[in-house]
């Protein structure tokens, strides 16, 4: 369970003013600070701007950026989009599922290191099929670099 640093929220509150009207750019930097929206968090604005956690909840949930789930630290997000799926990302987003032990609805991998997203597209057709580790592009993957990918993240831990 992610500990919350209640004096970073207090600086990012305090950054906005405590504004119920800037609860947008306050739960993107709590966000940034964890890489998903912890439900304490979420209850510690709310109380300190005067909303309710249902409210906070409502807008975590309708803005498809946000998560309340936890993430590894790595986020990696496989393209599925038209360019990538013709050539063959659901072999290389296989290959991954197999290599970190992880399964489709799975959030974070047993050793708390990877997070799968299926993405509708990176936006880097000419590159595909491509994926992204915590926003840095992978282009031409497939399976063999997906797994040789992974080793090197598990390795680079190590280190």
């Amino acid at each position: 369970m992610t500990k919350v640093d209640f004096k970073l929220i207090d600086s990012i509150l305090e950054k906005y003013g405590c504004d119920k009207s800037k609860i947008i750019p306050i739960m993107q930097e709590i966000q940034a600070e964890y890489k998903f929206l912890p439900e304490a968090a979420l209850m510690y604005v709310a109380d300190k701007i005067g909303e309710t956690y249902a409210e906070l909840y409502g807008v975590a949930t309708f803005y498809k950026d946000f998560s309340l789930n936890e993430k590894g630290k790595y986020v990696i997000k496989v393209c599925n989009g038209t360019a990538c799926h013709v050539r063959k990302s659901d072999d290389v987003q296989e290959a991954l599922y197999e290599i970190t032990g992880m399964k489709p609805g799975d959030y974070i991998s047993a050793d708390g290191l990877f997070t799968i997203e299926r993405v509708a597209c990176l936006g880097a057709c000419g590159l595909a099929p491509v994926c992204t580790v915590n926003g840095v592009v992978h282009p031409q993957m497939t399976p063999d670099k997906m797994r040789a990918l992974i080793m090197d993240l598990r390795e680079a831990e190590r280190s």
